[in-house]
């Protein structure tokens, strides 16, 4: 890629193009690196005694090449809590509700236990996740959901780049007042826990109070030339997501990726169904149920993981066609069959070239 498509936080982060990219796979992760981007391992999903494990795998795959990782922490959850603690107080009427849902779809059991069965999302999970991550040689930290001041200060600290994705300029606001040094402007379109505001109306307003802190576009985010128009705006890259589910390192249940393919940006919605906070996914039966007349308001977090986390489990354990979701973004237009991440990032690399030349040419040889 031409020197004029690097931005100053690539120069920073030691990378070749401007495409950062989130996946929880890390084969997907070590692919990004080896393409010149900057990969961001999920972690949210994981337990604090695997993550040194599942980082010194991203980190046997990519040498010494950079790379973050992203958790996500959520205020007003309890200090500590079980999954057997919590089901105790969970409404029967939703209990019920999820029970005729479990009859009516004739939801299997799952085999194995996952952290959407295992786990609760609280304060004590989180300080151990946040231990562990701080103790890796994650070269950034980026938080999704939450803002902490002593999080972002260690991580400091210890010479990572702190990364806040926000959604507002509330947010945004919040995060530079404690010192994040990459804002991550992420639209309504994204996948996943996301704001009210699109990506191109939220994009120039994070980057007009940033002042010198860098900031990334994200939200529907599937094209160079979307990479390109988000330089144009001011930002210095782009934060894809959902793109790299269609790649073959990601390991995709084949009945999500079919689901996938077959959507377009229009058949994501935002539910509170999943995680009991506004979440973009693809839309399934199980998604679409709980939409039904009769149905009642989602529990919050972490109550309707307690609640929905075993059929989760259970619908990508046995590839279950009819139910099977994911937080997904408005970009999953642009995922049309399985790939990989090598061509993906070709493809991505290529087509901002394509829209810089085009601009040019819209420019003219007489324009000033």
């Amino acid at each position: 890629m031409n020197s004029y498509l690097r931005t100053p936080l690539c120069e920073r982060l030691g990378i070749r193009h401007p495409i950062f990219g989130f996946s929880h796979s890390v084969d997907v992760c070590v692919a990004i690196a080896k393409a010149g981007g900057f990969p961001v391992v999920g972690l949210a999903r994981e337990m604090p005694h695997e993550i040194p494990h599942i980082l010194a795998a991203v980190e046997a795959g990519m040498g010494d090449m950079p790379y973050g990782i992203d958790l996500m922490l959520p205020s007003a959850v309890p200090q500590e809590a079980t999954v057997e603690g919590l089901r105790a107080a969970l409404p029967a009427a939703h209990v019920d509700f999820v029970e005729g849902l479990r009859q009516r779809f004739e939801v299997e059991p799952p085999n194995k236990p996952s952290f959407f069965t295992t786990q609760v999302r609280s304060e004590a999970l989180f300080e151990a996740q946040i231990d562990a991550v701080l103790g890796s040689n994650a070269r950034g930290i980026a938080t999704a959901i939450g803002l902490r001041a002593d999080l972002i200060d260690r991580a400091k600290a210890l010479g990572k780049v702190t990364f806040s994705l926000v959604g507002s300029v509330r947010h945004a606001q919040k995060a530079l007042d404690m010192g994040v040094e990459v804002l991550v402007a992420q639209g309504y379109d994204a996948g996943g826990h996301t704001g009210p505001v699109g990506t191109l109306s939220l994009v120039p307003q994070i980057v007009a109070i940033a002042g010198d802190v860098p900031v990334l576009a994200a939200g529907g985010i599937a094209t160079g030339a979307q990479v390109l128009g988000s330089i144009a705006m001011g930002a210095q890259g782009a934060w894809l997501g959902t793109l790299w589910m269609a790649a073959r390192e990601n390991h995709t249940p084949p009945a999500l990726l079919d689901r996938l393919i077959a959507s377009r940006s229009e058949d994501t919605v935002i539910t509170r169904a999943h995680s009991g906070k506004p979440c973009r996914v693809v839309r399934s039966d199980w998604i679409d149920a709980w939409s039904e007349p009769g149905a009642p308001v989602p529990l919050g977090m972490p109550l309707q993981q307690v609640l929905t986390g075993d059929v989760f489990a259970s619908m990508h354990e046995h590839d279950d066609a009819r139910l099977i979701y994911e937080a997904a973004g408005q970009s999953v237009f642009a995922i049309e069959r399985e790939t990989t991440v090598a061509a993906q990032m070709s493809t991505l690399v290529q087509d901002m070239e394509l829209a810089w030349q085009r601009l040019r040419g819209f420019a003219g040889p007489n324009s000033g």
